[in-house]
Protein backbone atom coordinates (compact mmCIF):
# COMPACT_ATOMS: atom_id res chain seq x y z
CA UNK A 1 0.00 0.00 0.00
CA UNK A 2 1.29 3.40 -1.01
CA UNK A 3 2.16 5.27 2.33
CA UNK A 4 0.42 8.63 1.25
CA UNK A 5 -2.97 9.98 -0.31
CA UNK A 6 -1.49 12.69 -2.81
CA UNK A 7 -3.78 11.27 -4.98
CA UNK A 8 -6.68 13.66 -3.18
CA UNK A 9 -4.64 16.47 -4.46
CA UNK A 10 -4.34 15.35 -7.66
CA UNK A 11 -6.75 13.66 -9.42
CA UNK A 12 -9.72 15.26 -11.45
CA UNK A 13 -12.28 16.41 -8.91
CA UNK A 14 -15.42 14.98 -11.45
CA UNK A 15 -13.35 11.29 -11.30
CA UNK A 16 -12.40 11.57 -7.89
CA UNK A 17 -15.74 12.44 -5.81
CA UNK A 18 -17.91 9.75 -7.32
CA UNK A 19 -14.85 7.11 -6.82
CA UNK A 20 -15.23 8.02 -3.16
CA UNK A 21 -18.70 8.99 -2.59
CA UNK A 22 -20.43 5.84 -4.30
CA UNK A 23 -18.84 3.20 -1.70
CA UNK A 24 -20.00 5.91 0.81
CA UNK A 25 -23.58 5.91 0.05
CA UNK A 26 -23.80 2.12 -0.03
CA UNK A 27 -22.31 2.09 3.26
CA UNK A 28 -24.73 4.41 4.43
CA UNK A 29 -27.79 2.91 2.78
CA UNK A 30 -26.37 -0.70 4.12
CA UNK A 31 -26.15 0.47 7.52
CA UNK A 32 -29.50 2.36 7.22
CA UNK A 33 -30.66 -1.66 6.60
CA UNK A 34 -29.44 -2.23 11.09
CA UNK A 35 -32.63 -0.16 12.03
CA UNK A 36 -34.99 -0.15 9.01
CA UNK A 37 -34.65 -4.01 8.47
CA UNK A 38 -35.34 -4.44 12.31
CA UNK A 39 -38.48 -2.15 12.07
CA UNK A 40 -39.64 -4.22 8.87
CA UNK A 41 -39.30 -7.57 10.74
CA UNK A 42 -41.06 -6.02 13.51
CA UNK A 43 -43.81 -4.31 12.14
CA UNK A 44 -44.84 -8.08 10.56
CA UNK A 45 -44.93 -9.71 14.57
CA UNK A 46 -48.10 -11.28 13.79
CA UNK A 47 -50.97 -9.74 16.65
CA UNK A 48 -48.48 -7.32 17.75
CA UNK A 49 -46.62 -5.42 14.92
CA UNK A 50 -48.08 -2.29 15.53
CA UNK A 51 -47.68 -1.95 19.29
CA UNK A 52 -44.50 -3.23 18.88
CA UNK A 53 -43.17 -1.18 15.83
CA UNK A 54 -44.06 1.83 17.99
CA UNK A 55 -42.23 0.96 21.21
CA UNK A 56 -39.15 -0.10 19.08
CA UNK A 57 -39.89 3.65 16.94
CA UNK A 58 -39.10 4.92 20.86
CA UNK A 59 -35.84 3.30 21.06
CA UNK A 60 -34.44 5.03 18.04
CA UNK A 61 -34.20 7.94 20.19
CA UNK A 62 -31.91 6.58 22.44
CA UNK A 63 -29.95 4.77 19.71
CA UNK A 64 -29.54 8.18 18.30
CA UNK A 65 -28.02 9.54 21.47
CA UNK A 66 -25.35 6.92 20.81
CA UNK A 67 -24.54 7.62 17.11
CA UNK A 68 -24.40 11.04 17.84
CA UNK A 69 -21.25 9.96 20.27
CA UNK A 70 -19.98 8.05 17.47
CA UNK A 71 -20.87 11.30 15.15
CA UNK A 72 -18.81 13.34 17.61
CA UNK A 73 -15.31 11.24 17.46
CA UNK A 74 -15.87 10.65 13.64
CA UNK A 75 -16.78 14.31 12.51
CA UNK A 76 -14.07 15.87 14.82
CA UNK A 77 -11.67 13.51 14.48
CA UNK A 78 -11.47 12.71 11.00
CA UNK A 79 -11.78 16.11 9.09
CA UNK A 80 -8.59 16.76 11.14
CA UNK A 81 -6.81 13.57 10.52
CA UNK A 82 -7.39 14.82 6.63
CA UNK A 83 -6.20 18.21 7.23
CA UNK A 84 -2.91 16.80 8.72
CA UNK A 85 -2.10 14.25 6.18
CA UNK A 86 -3.19 17.27 3.50
CA UNK A 87 -0.05 19.63 5.28
CA UNK A 88 1.66 16.20 5.40
CA UNK A 89 2.12 15.64 9.11
CA UNK A 90 1.20 12.05 9.20
CA UNK A 91 2.37 11.26 13.36
CA UNK A 92 -0.03 14.19 14.32
CA UNK A 93 -3.29 11.97 11.83
CA UNK A 94 -2.03 9.22 14.23
CA UNK A 95 -1.99 10.88 17.38
CA UNK A 96 -5.54 11.97 16.34
CA UNK A 97 -6.83 8.71 15.23
CA UNK A 98 -5.91 7.23 18.78
CA UNK A 99 -6.85 10.21 20.29
CA UNK A 100 -10.35 9.61 18.88
CA UNK A 101 -10.36 5.93 19.73
CA UNK A 102 -9.74 6.15 23.69
CA UNK A 103 -12.51 8.66 24.19
CA UNK A 104 -14.80 6.41 22.31
CA UNK A 105 -14.18 3.80 24.76
CA UNK A 106 -14.82 5.91 28.06
CA UNK A 107 -18.31 7.55 26.16
CA UNK A 108 -19.18 3.68 25.42
CA UNK A 109 -18.82 2.53 29.16
CA UNK A 110 -20.43 5.84 30.30
CA UNK A 111 -23.32 5.71 27.76
CA UNK A 112 -23.68 1.49 28.37
CA UNK A 113 -24.19 2.21 32.40
CA UNK A 114 -26.94 4.66 31.79
CA UNK A 115 -29.13 3.16 29.02
CA UNK A 116 -29.02 0.15 31.72
CA UNK A 117 -29.54 2.36 34.79
CA UNK A 118 -32.49 4.49 33.31
CA UNK A 119 -33.30 2.48 30.74
CA UNK A 120 -37.75 2.80 31.46
CA UNK A 121 -37.26 6.51 32.49
CA UNK A 122 -35.84 7.41 29.87
CA UNK A 123 -38.19 5.73 27.15
CA UNK A 124 -41.43 7.13 29.00
CA UNK A 125 -40.08 10.40 28.75
CA UNK A 126 -39.43 9.92 25.10
CA UNK A 127 -43.07 9.13 23.92
CA UNK A 128 -43.26 5.41 25.26
CA UNK A 129 -46.81 4.67 26.49
CA UNK A 130 -48.21 1.56 28.71
CA UNK A 131 -48.75 -0.15 25.68
CA UNK A 132 -45.85 0.26 24.42
CA UNK A 133 -43.15 0.19 27.04
CA UNK A 134 -42.42 -3.30 27.38
CA UNK A 135 -41.40 -3.67 23.88
CA UNK A 136 -39.26 -0.39 23.85
CA UNK A 137 -36.85 -1.92 27.41
CA UNK A 138 -36.93 -4.90 25.80
CA UNK A 139 -34.89 -3.51 22.81
CA UNK A 140 -33.10 -1.26 24.39
CA UNK A 141 -31.93 -3.54 27.27
CA UNK A 142 -30.17 -5.85 24.92
CA UNK A 143 -29.11 -2.82 22.61
CA UNK A 144 -27.14 -0.87 25.26
CA UNK A 145 -24.94 -4.26 25.59
CA UNK A 146 -23.61 -3.24 22.75
CA UNK A 147 -22.69 0.23 22.24
CA UNK A 148 -19.34 -0.25 22.47
CA UNK A 149 -19.10 -2.17 18.78
CA UNK A 150 -21.27 0.79 17.78
CA UNK A 151 -19.52 3.51 18.87
CA UNK A 152 -16.45 1.83 17.55
CA UNK A 153 -18.07 0.56 14.34
CA UNK A 154 -19.39 4.15 13.30
CA UNK A 155 -16.45 6.15 14.55
CA UNK A 156 -13.52 4.51 13.62
CA UNK A 157 -14.81 3.98 9.82
CA UNK A 158 -14.78 7.62 9.37
CA UNK A 159 -11.09 7.42 9.81
CA UNK A 160 -10.89 5.00 7.21
CA UNK A 161 -13.00 6.95 4.28
CA UNK A 162 -11.13 10.31 5.60
CA UNK A 163 -7.79 8.36 4.21
CA UNK A 164 -9.64 7.41 0.36
CA UNK A 165 -10.63 4.18 1.45
CA UNK A 166 -14.00 4.40 0.63
CA UNK A 167 -14.59 0.90 -0.65
CA UNK A 168 -13.10 -0.71 2.85
CA UNK A 169 -15.50 1.73 4.69
CA UNK A 170 -18.29 0.17 2.38
CA UNK A 171 -17.23 -3.29 3.23
CA UNK A 172 -17.58 -2.17 7.04
CA UNK A 173 -20.65 -1.94 7.22
CA UNK A 174 -21.87 -4.29 4.44
CA UNK A 175 -20.50 -7.18 6.67
CA UNK A 176 -22.62 -6.11 9.30
CA UNK A 177 -25.28 -5.56 7.30
CA UNK A 178 -25.80 -8.93 6.19
CA UNK A 179 -25.22 -10.34 9.30
CA UNK A 180 -28.20 -8.55 10.64
CA UNK A 181 -30.56 -9.51 7.68
CA UNK A 182 -29.80 -12.89 8.19
CA UNK A 183 -29.93 -13.07 11.88
CA UNK A 184 -32.93 -11.10 12.05
CA UNK A 185 -35.58 -13.81 10.97
CA UNK A 186 -33.98 -16.64 13.14
CA UNK A 187 -34.35 -14.64 16.32
CA UNK A 188 -37.19 -12.68 15.60
CA UNK A 189 -39.20 -15.81 14.14
CA UNK A 190 -37.62 -18.65 14.13
CA UNK A 191 -36.75 -18.30 17.64
CA UNK A 192 -40.00 -16.63 18.91
CA UNK A 193 -37.58 -13.77 20.43
CA UNK A 194 -39.44 -10.97 19.38
CA UNK A 195 -38.38 -7.83 20.18
CA UNK A 196 -35.39 -9.01 21.79
CA UNK A 197 -34.31 -11.39 18.94
CA UNK A 198 -34.02 -8.04 16.62
CA UNK A 199 -32.44 -6.00 19.17
CA UNK A 200 -29.73 -9.26 19.96
CA UNK A 201 -29.28 -9.47 15.69
CA UNK A 202 -27.88 -6.06 15.68
CA UNK A 203 -25.26 -5.68 18.38
CA UNK A 204 -24.15 -9.33 17.24
CA UNK A 205 -23.87 -7.83 13.53
CA UNK A 206 -21.75 -4.22 14.77
CA UNK A 207 -19.55 -6.45 16.81
CA UNK A 208 -18.56 -8.44 13.64
CA UNK A 209 -17.92 -4.71 11.55
CA UNK A 210 -15.89 -3.58 14.75
CA UNK A 211 -13.86 -6.17 14.58
CA UNK A 212 -12.96 -5.78 10.60
CA UNK A 213 -12.57 -2.19 11.40
CA UNK A 214 -9.90 -2.11 13.90
CA UNK A 215 -8.08 -4.91 12.18
CA UNK A 216 -8.01 -3.18 9.21
CA UNK A 217 -7.04 0.12 11.37
CA UNK A 218 -4.23 -1.97 13.18
CA UNK A 219 -3.04 -3.94 9.82
CA UNK A 220 -0.51 -3.15 7.18
CA UNK A 221 -2.90 -1.65 4.23
CA UNK A 222 -3.68 1.37 5.98
CA UNK A 223 -2.27 4.75 5.93
CA UNK A 224 -2.94 5.85 9.33
CA UNK A 225 -2.45 3.02 11.71
CA UNK A 226 -4.25 2.80 15.13
CA UNK A 227 -1.09 2.41 17.53
CA UNK A 228 -0.85 1.32 21.50
CA UNK A 229 1.16 4.02 22.09
CA UNK A 230 -1.01 6.87 20.68
CA UNK A 231 -4.39 5.40 21.89
CA UNK A 232 -5.01 7.88 25.56
CA UNK A 233 -6.24 11.29 25.51
CA UNK A 234 -3.62 13.96 24.77
CA UNK A 235 -6.04 17.81 25.77
CA UNK A 236 -3.98 19.24 22.81
CA UNK A 237 -5.31 16.54 20.18
CA UNK A 238 -8.81 15.78 21.32
CA UNK A 239 -9.96 19.07 22.09
CA UNK A 240 -9.62 20.42 18.95
CA UNK A 241 -11.58 17.46 17.69
CA UNK A 242 -13.78 17.94 20.58
CA UNK A 243 -14.87 21.35 19.11
CA UNK A 244 -15.50 20.73 15.80
CA UNK A 245 -17.32 17.34 16.52
CA UNK A 246 -19.79 19.15 18.41
CA UNK A 247 -21.67 20.57 15.77
CA UNK A 248 -22.43 16.92 14.51
CA UNK A 249 -23.01 15.88 18.40
CA UNK A 250 -25.81 18.85 18.40
CA UNK A 251 -27.19 18.22 15.25
CA UNK A 252 -27.79 14.36 15.80
CA UNK A 253 -28.26 14.20 19.55
CA UNK A 254 -30.54 16.89 19.22
CA UNK A 255 -32.83 14.05 16.76
CA UNK A 256 -33.10 12.36 19.97
CA UNK A 257 -34.77 15.38 21.89
CA UNK A 258 -36.34 16.56 19.44
CA UNK A 259 -38.03 13.00 18.61
CA UNK A 260 -38.96 12.88 22.57
CA UNK A 261 -40.52 16.52 21.66
CA UNK A 262 -42.39 15.06 18.55
CA UNK A 263 -43.75 11.80 20.35
CA UNK A 264 -44.94 13.68 23.30
CA UNK A 265 -46.94 15.91 21.43
CA UNK A 266 -48.00 13.45 19.09
CA UNK A 267 -48.92 11.44 21.76
CA UNK A 268 -51.27 14.26 23.08
CA UNK A 269 -52.88 14.80 19.98
CA UNK A 270 -53.05 11.46 18.23
CA UNK A 271 -52.17 8.82 20.37
CA UNK A 272 -49.95 5.82 19.79
CA UNK A 273 -51.35 5.84 15.76
CA UNK A 274 -49.38 9.58 16.00
CA UNK A 275 -46.39 8.27 17.43
CA UNK A 276 -45.99 5.11 15.75
CA UNK A 277 -46.61 7.14 12.05
CA UNK A 278 -43.52 9.31 13.21
CA UNK A 279 -41.90 5.89 13.43
CA UNK A 280 -42.07 5.89 9.69
CA UNK A 281 -41.70 9.57 9.05
CA UNK A 282 -38.55 9.10 10.56
CA UNK A 283 -37.25 5.85 9.08
CA UNK A 284 -38.40 7.63 5.37
CA UNK A 285 -36.46 10.95 6.68
CA UNK A 286 -33.41 8.48 7.73
CA UNK A 287 -33.33 6.82 3.96
CA UNK A 288 -33.36 10.81 2.35
CA UNK A 289 -30.46 11.50 4.83
CA UNK A 290 -28.21 8.69 4.52
CA UNK A 291 -27.25 8.97 1.41
CA UNK A 292 -26.56 12.74 1.39
CA UNK A 293 -24.69 12.27 4.21
CA UNK A 294 -22.80 9.63 2.42
CA UNK A 295 -22.22 11.81 -0.80
CA UNK A 296 -21.02 14.75 1.70
CA UNK A 297 -18.30 12.10 3.22
CA UNK A 298 -17.12 11.20 0.36
CA UNK A 299 -16.23 14.94 -0.33
CA UNK A 300 -14.95 15.36 3.04
CA UNK A 301 -11.32 13.88 2.32
CA UNK A 302 -10.89 15.76 -0.69
CA UNK A 303 -11.74 19.55 0.86
CA UNK A 304 -9.92 18.63 3.88
CA UNK A 305 -6.65 17.44 2.54
CA UNK A 306 -6.57 20.19 -0.43
CA UNK A 307 -7.59 23.02 2.58
CA UNK A 308 -4.30 21.42 4.52
CA UNK A 309 -2.32 21.90 1.05
CA UNK A 310 -4.04 25.26 0.70
CA UNK A 311 -5.22 24.66 -2.86
CA UNK A 312 -8.37 27.09 -2.85
CA UNK A 313 -9.39 26.13 -6.37
CA UNK A 314 -9.44 22.20 -5.57
CA UNK A 315 -11.63 23.07 -2.73
CA UNK A 316 -13.70 24.98 -4.46
CA UNK A 317 -14.22 22.78 -7.41
CA UNK A 318 -15.25 20.07 -5.01
CA UNK A 319 -18.16 22.30 -3.05
CA UNK A 320 -19.71 23.38 -6.24
CA UNK A 321 -19.86 19.73 -7.41
CA UNK A 322 -20.76 18.75 -3.84
CA UNK A 323 -23.57 20.89 -3.66
CA UNK A 324 -25.30 19.94 -7.27
CA UNK A 325 -25.11 16.31 -6.24
CA UNK A 326 -26.73 16.75 -2.86
CA UNK A 327 -29.37 18.96 -4.48
CA UNK A 328 -30.02 17.06 -7.30
CA UNK A 329 -30.96 13.78 -5.30
CA UNK A 330 -32.48 15.82 -2.40
CA UNK A 331 -35.31 16.79 -5.12
CA UNK A 332 -35.73 13.53 -7.06
CA UNK A 333 -36.55 11.87 -3.88
CA UNK A 334 -38.64 14.59 -2.56
CA UNK A 335 -40.68 14.21 -5.57
CA UNK A 336 -40.77 10.25 -5.11
CA UNK A 337 -42.31 10.74 -1.44
CA UNK A 338 -44.91 13.49 -2.62
CA UNK A 339 -46.01 11.03 -5.47
CA UNK A 340 -45.86 7.91 -3.64
CA UNK A 341 -45.72 8.49 0.09
CA UNK A 342 -48.09 5.04 0.74
CA UNK A 343 -46.01 2.73 -1.06
CA UNK A 344 -42.91 4.20 1.28
CA UNK A 345 -45.23 3.68 4.02
CA UNK A 346 -46.17 -0.01 3.44
CA UNK A 347 -42.72 -1.21 3.81
CA UNK A 348 -42.76 -0.91 7.45
CA UNK A 349 -46.48 -1.85 8.08
CA UNK A 350 -49.63 -3.75 6.23
CA UNK A 351 -51.91 -1.59 8.98
CA UNK A 352 -54.53 -0.31 6.92
CA UNK A 353 -55.56 2.53 9.06
CA UNK A 354 -52.10 3.65 9.98
CA UNK A 355 -51.20 3.93 6.58
CA UNK A 356 -53.90 6.23 6.07
CA UNK A 357 -52.47 8.04 9.08
CA UNK A 358 -49.16 8.08 7.71
CA UNK A 359 -49.48 8.99 3.73
CA UNK A 360 -51.10 12.70 4.85
CA UNK A 361 -48.40 12.89 7.62
CA UNK A 362 -45.44 12.14 4.67
CA UNK A 363 -46.41 14.79 2.89
CA UNK A 364 -46.57 17.17 4.69
CA UNK A 365 -43.63 16.06 7.42
CA UNK A 366 -41.09 16.04 3.62
CA UNK A 367 -42.75 18.98 2.09
CA UNK A 368 -39.34 20.92 1.77
CA UNK A 369 -37.40 17.92 1.73
CA UNK A 370 -36.32 19.05 -2.03
CA UNK A 371 -33.77 21.67 -0.58
CA UNK A 372 -32.10 19.98 2.04
CA UNK A 373 -29.35 19.15 0.02
CA UNK A 374 -28.24 23.08 0.60
CA UNK A 375 -28.30 22.20 4.19
CA UNK A 376 -25.87 19.08 3.95
CA UNK A 377 -23.62 20.46 1.44
CA UNK A 378 -22.77 23.78 3.76
CA UNK A 379 -22.54 21.80 6.91
CA UNK A 380 -20.03 19.18 5.97
CA UNK A 381 -17.75 21.60 4.27
CA UNK A 382 -17.95 23.61 7.48
CA UNK A 383 -16.76 20.64 9.39
CA UNK A 384 -14.20 19.53 5.88
CA UNK A 385 -12.77 22.98 6.55
CA UNK A 386 -12.47 22.85 10.23
CA UNK A 387 -14.75 25.96 10.69
CA UNK A 388 -16.07 24.39 14.19
CA UNK A 389 -17.80 27.44 15.14
CA UNK A 390 -19.65 28.13 12.07
CA UNK A 391 -20.85 24.45 12.00
CA UNK A 392 -21.81 24.42 15.58
CA UNK A 393 -24.15 27.52 14.63
CA UNK A 394 -26.22 26.12 11.49
CA UNK A 395 -26.49 22.99 13.88
CA UNK A 396 -28.34 25.16 17.00
CA UNK A 397 -30.29 27.45 14.40
CA UNK A 398 -32.03 24.45 13.07
CA UNK A 399 -32.94 22.66 16.17
CA UNK A 400 -32.94 24.59 18.57
CA UNK A 401 -33.58 27.96 18.29
CA UNK A 402 -36.06 26.89 15.59
CA UNK A 403 -37.67 23.36 15.53
CA UNK A 404 -37.96 22.80 19.28
CA UNK A 405 -40.19 25.47 19.60
CA UNK A 406 -42.06 25.20 16.26
CA UNK A 407 -43.04 22.13 17.40
CA UNK A 408 -45.27 23.46 20.34
CA UNK A 409 -46.22 26.53 18.35
CA UNK A 410 -47.68 25.51 15.36
CA UNK A 411 -50.46 23.10 17.16
CA UNK A 412 -51.48 26.66 18.79
CA UNK A 413 -52.09 28.26 15.52
CA UNK A 414 -53.66 25.17 13.08
CA UNK A 415 -56.21 23.96 16.17
CA UNK A 416 -58.14 22.56 13.11
CA UNK A 417 -55.59 19.44 13.38
CA UNK A 418 -53.32 20.07 16.04
CA UNK A 419 -51.51 16.28 15.10
CA UNK A 420 -50.82 18.02 11.47
CA UNK A 421 -49.92 20.96 12.86
CA UNK A 422 -47.35 19.51 14.83
CA UNK A 423 -45.90 17.67 12.02
CA UNK A 424 -45.86 21.06 9.91
CA UNK A 425 -42.66 22.56 12.52
CA UNK A 426 -40.51 20.60 10.45
CA UNK A 427 -40.94 21.99 6.67
CA UNK A 428 -41.17 25.80 8.50
CA UNK A 429 -38.15 25.17 10.55
CA UNK A 430 -36.22 23.89 7.40
CA UNK A 431 -37.04 26.51 5.34
CA UNK A 432 -35.78 29.06 7.82
CA UNK A 433 -32.82 27.18 8.70
CA UNK A 434 -31.96 26.50 5.09
CA UNK A 435 -32.09 30.09 4.19
CA UNK A 436 -29.58 30.84 7.44
CA UNK A 437 -27.00 28.29 6.54
CA UNK A 438 -26.60 29.47 2.89
CA UNK A 439 -26.35 33.17 4.27
CA UNK A 440 -23.61 32.33 7.12
CA UNK A 441 -21.89 29.70 4.50
CA UNK A 442 -21.44 31.95 1.29
CA UNK A 443 -20.02 34.71 4.00
CA UNK A 444 -17.31 32.59 5.66
CA UNK A 445 -16.62 30.15 2.49
CA UNK A 446 -15.66 33.42 0.53
CA UNK A 447 -13.52 34.69 3.26
CA UNK A 448 -11.80 31.20 3.83
CA UNK A 449 -10.88 30.74 0.05
CA UNK A 450 -9.56 34.61 -0.14
CA UNK A 451 -7.11 33.77 2.68
CA UNK A 452 -6.21 30.47 1.41
CA UNK A 453 -5.42 32.01 -2.31
CA UNK A 454 -3.54 35.23 -0.66
CA UNK A 455 -1.10 32.35 1.88
CA UNK A 456 0.09 30.50 -1.64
Amino acid sequence: MSDNNEFLGREPIKKLLPRLALPTVAAQLINMLYNIVDRIYIGHIRGVGDLALTGVGVCMSLILIVSAFAAFCAAGGAPRASIFMGGGDRESAEKTLGGCFALQVIISAALTAALLIWDRDFLLAFGASVNTIEYAVSYMNIYALGTVFVQLTLGLNAFITAQGFARTGMLSVLIGAVCNIILDPIFIFAMDMGVAGAALATIISQAVSCVWVVAFLMGRNTILRLKMCNIRLRPRVILPCIGLGAAMFIMQSSESVIAMCFNSSLLRYGGDTAVGAMTILTSCMQFAMLPLQGVAQGAQPIISYNYGARNASRVRETFWLLLKVSLGYSVVLWALLMAFPRVFAGIFTPNAALLDFTESALRVYCAVLGLFGIQVACQMTFASLGKAKESAAVAIVRKFVLLIPLIYIMPQIFTADRTMAVYMAEPAADILAITFTAVLFTLTFRRTLRQMEAEV
